[in-house]
């Protein structure tokens, strides 16, 4: 009889193929546990692990988990009627928290190196119908590139992450530390790392030398393309590079290397936050920049290299049109938490409006390219190292694609882009909502059930912080950021 994945049809022959060499290795490696993991709404890792039976019978039929991972916010705020009929999202197939079915993807097998005995695979999400999840962040990039594909391309994305390294000061977690569903206990406290300030400091780099040497071995037996890891501007905070790969893979890989990195560093008495600006004295902002250019499909000839005078070929000048037209409502995919809106200021090295320039760090998109050149592409800088990669990636491809559809005009680039007329970006979670809600292109490409749901996630955990802002008196104008997003962001992330 066939099991659920052959039934429904949800692999491919090379992922057969690959679930074939994973039953050999499961033996052969002497593996014990296996973490099936998914991304959730935020783009965290959540895991199931499950013995060699349980991953085995995976295999053939997935394996059950509950849907409320989907259906609370990041502090476990209860966001939909889940027990009343629909789920209180008007689906049938929401009522009562009902199972879902993780399907592994053979592509993404791992071997934990810090713990050989485990192995790591990422998952697709099915209701028991074999209908895909309407909520997966996964599944929405992999329509995307199905729709870029039928149009001969591919999407190739590099990796550029910021995040803060931080060395432990307290020993073990106290009840301080445990909130309650909606509530976040306090953020564990810390001692810098390095002195920080000091752009690229060989002697300060050294200090946290060790434990860098130990995450750069690990991300190398993942198989993860890490290129460099740089010392920046705040005290222990990090930048890792990553050569380009096809967008799923670049999404997957920046859940493997957020969820590996963060693993490391805690079992060596340090903690690794992706929150984009810590509520600590000194503490700059963290970026994420993400590279990005289309490739012929057959020839994987680079779409965006110009041939004559221009700054992008035709095809990747219409693609920046697309995400400029559309960057103020694709904001919230790049940029989704409250704490990330703080790093939009003038002069910051992140950007403030929506500009392009060529090889320009001020603008919201720096175009790297010349004639001839096969690395030819697009940096948007408007992204934080929290955000969800299939969801900013997504949004990229969407955008990018009406650009070319409607041969959108960039416009003329910027060499002075915080002077310039250009949009303003969002200031706030809550104006960068109110425009994503109103783009009608992200409702017809995501669907506009995921658009309310999103929404509706995002606007709870906006209902909490503006309650604590009310609770003690604080101005929602003020320039620091909050204790509220220090115990949000900084330990979940």
């Amino acid at each position: 009889m066939a099991g659920f994945i052959e039934k429904h049809g949800l692999w491919s022959n090379d992922q057969r193929r690959a679930a074939d060499e994973i039953k050999a290795r499961v033996k052969a490696d002497g593996l014990k546990l296996f973490r099936m993991a998914w991304a959730d709404p935020h783009g965290a890792s959540r895991a199931k692990t499950v013995t060699v039976p349980a991953f085995l019978g995976a295999l053939e039929n997935g394996y059950n988990i509950n849907v409320a991972t989907t259906t609370l916010d990041a502090s476990g705020a209860r966001t939909f009627a889940s027990f009343t009929r629909g789920g209180g999202m008007g689906l049938d197939e929401m009522t009562g928290s009902p199972n879902l079915i993780l399907v592994p993807d053979p592509a993404t097998f791992r071997v934990l190196p810090w713990e050989p005995q485990v192995g790591w695979i990422l998952c697709d999400e099915y209701f028991i119908s074999g209908v895909p999840f309407h909520f997966s962040p996964r599944r929405l990039l992999k329509n995307q590139i199905a729709a870029l594909e039928q149009a001969g391309m591919r999407s190739l994305i590099g990796l550029e992450v910021e995040w803060y390294l931080l060395r432990l000061a307290e020993e073990h977690l106290t009840e301080e530390h445990v909130g309650r569903p909606g509530l976040k206990g306090h953020a564990i406290r810390t001692y810098p790392a390095e002195p920080g300030f000091s752009f690229h400091s060989e002697t300060n780099m050294d200090l946290m030398h060790p434990l860098l040497a130990q995450i750069a071995d690990a991300l190398e037996k993942l198989g993860l393309p890490l290129r460099s890891i740089e010392n920046e501007w705040g005290p222990g905070q990090v930048e890792c590079t990553f050569a380009p790969k096809d967008a799923l893979t670049a999404a997957d890989n920046l859940v493997l290397f957020r969820t590996a990195t963060r693993q490391l560093c805690r079992r060596n008495g340090y903690l690794a936050t992706f929150m984009p600006r810590p509520a600590l004295k000194g503490y700059y902002p963290s970026g994420w920049h993400l590279h990005q250019s289309l490739v012929d499909a057959r020839s994987g000839d680079n779409l965006f290299t110009p041939r004559n005078g221009s700054a992008l070929s035709p095809l990747g000048q219409h693609y920046l049109g697309g995400l400029m037209h559309h960057g103020i409502a694709a904001t919230v995919l790049a940029s989704p938490t409250i704490n990330g809106y703080r790093r939009f200021r003038v002069n910051s090295l992140a950007p403030d409006r929506v500009a392009w320039g060529t090889d320009h760090r001020g603008v919201m998109l720096r175009v790297l390219a010349a004639a001839g050149d096969p690395a030819s592409r697009i940096e948007n800088r408007i992204g934080e190292p929290s955000a969800n990669p299939y969801l900013y990636i997504a949004s990229q491809l969407v955008t990018g694609r009406d650009g070319i559809a409607n041969k959108r005009d960039p416009g003329q680039p910027e060499t002075d882009p915080y002077t310039s007329q250009r949009p303003m970006l969002p200031k706030s979670l809550t104006d960068a909502l109110h425009h994503f809600e109103k783009e009608l292109l992200f409702a017809e490409q995501f669907g506009k059930v995921f658009v309310d749901y999103y929404a509706k996630i995002k606007r709870t955990e906006l209902g909490r912080y503006e309650t604590y802002l009310k609770d003690n008196n604080i101005d929602p104008a003020g320039e620091e950021p909050t204790a509220w997003e220090q115990d949000e962001y900084f330990d979940f992330f």
